[in-house]
């Protein structure tokens, strides 16, 4: 029995290793060719990778919008109940501000990427990889990192920080409207104590982990793609363990930026 569970351990242990190296060198490759395929020759797909950003930004802004403002908006309530007991209604708009900017707005606009965006490349290219037309653009002369792999990391990559910076702005509005509504602060007021809070490396804390963010959905679920072999119920099957590695890296990511962040100061 105890043999069993030692080998089914190793197995898994073993997969995941390999599954980890195989993510590592399409990373590799992919900074390859943005890096120095340009400098050799190379063309980016910018038709491509414009189309990419385009699908992961603007068609996400209407769910990041409304996610973002209604986290604002919860935020400010549950704060609001505690700073009340002490008498410092008004650092609402620090709470709101400081926890969106540095957190919340990274973290689950990535979530929220990962979910809509991640889950379609992942099936897009499982899709390709069974029906043989990933071998077919080998055969063609094709890299499929470069034609693939490459516009698809670029457009997230991309998309994620002009995401997060916009669901900074909705998030402290959510809170805005909560603070003038309910609470009685005003307008003026809110607006100039969340500028007061911030500082430009709160805002570019969101944005680096955007960046990473963006690259950790890319990779993950571009090689989960790539990797299914199979029929179809092997393409659902790539694209959620797709999804959900995607979303358990981004957020080991983000408490390691945190707490990077947090030893700095």
């Amino acid at each position: 029995m105890l043999e069993q569970t030692l080998r089914h351990v190793g197995s898994m242990v073993e997969t995941r290793l390999a599954e980890v190296g195989r993510t590592a060198r399409l990373a590799a490759s992919a900074a390859e060719r943005i890096l120095i395929g340009p400098w050799r020759g190379e063309r980016l797909r910018l038709r491509s990778t414009i189309a990419q950003l385009s699908r992961a930004g603007e068609g996400s802004l209407p769910l990041v919008a409304m996610i973002a403002f209604l986290v604002g908006m919860i935020l400010a309530l549950q704060s609001a109940h505690t700073l009340r007991q002490l008498g410092t209604v008004r650092l609402v708009a620090d709470l709101v501000a400081l926890s969106i900017t540095r957190e919340l707005a990274p973290l689950i606009t990535a979530i929220l990427v990962v979910g809509r965006v991640g889950s379609a490349i992942a099936a897009e290219l499982g899709t390709m990889r069974v029906s043989r037309e990933v071998d077919a653009l080998v055969v063609m002369g094709f890299d499929p990192v470069s034609f693939l792999v490459v516009p698809r990391l670029l457009g997230l990559v991309l998309a994620l920080p002009c995401l997060t910076l916009f669901a900074d702005l909705v998030g402290i509005l959510g809170g805005a409207v909560i603070a003038t509504t309910v609470l009685g602060l005003g307008v003026p007021g809110y607006w100039s104590d969340s500028l007061a809070a911030l500082r430009l490396d709160d805002v570019w804390s969101g944005v680096v982990k955007s960046l990473c963010f963006g690259a950790i959905t890319a990779l993950v679920c571009c090689q989960k793609g790539l990797d299914t072999r199979g029929g179809a119920d092997e393409v659902g099957r790539s694209t959620t363990s797709a999804v959900v590695r995607s979303i358990v890296l981004v957020i080991v990511a983000d408490l390691v930026f945190t707490a990077w962040f947090y030893l700095r100061e």
